[in-house]
């Protein structure tokens, strides 16, 4: 195996490392989210563990995180909950920091 196979390997490996990081982490970032949005919500135990299922099961789906954001935006409207698209987003962000860094540290 020449040095330039070697180094392309390597970069394939990085890159699936990446993607399964990434993965992972919108994952995570979704179940927080959903927690997040359940308390807002008022919802009950039972119904955080289904709004929790229904965002993270939408990320496998195209545009995850604009139908993620669109969900928890229209649900918050119906209910009354007072956030704008800009805090709901700037959330969405730092969950994901924080799920990247979580999976990082290995929790």
């Amino acid at each position: 195996m020449s040095t330039f196979d070697k180094r392309e390997e390597s970069f394939e490996k990085r890159f699936a490392h990446d993607e399964e990081l990434h993965f992972r982490a919108e994952a995570r970032r979704n179940k927080l989210l959903a927690l997040w949005a359940a308390e807002k919500l008022g919802k009950s135990e039972a119904e955080t563990t289904l709004y929790v299922d229904a965002l993270v099961a939408a990320e496998v789906s195209a545009d995850a995180s604009e139908k993620i954001f669109a969900k928890v935006k229209q649900d918050f409207l119906e209910r009354g909950v007072d956030q704008s698209d800009h805090q709901i987003r700037r959330t969405m962000e730092e969950l994901l920091a924080k799920a990247t860094e979580e999976i990082k540290d290995g929790k």
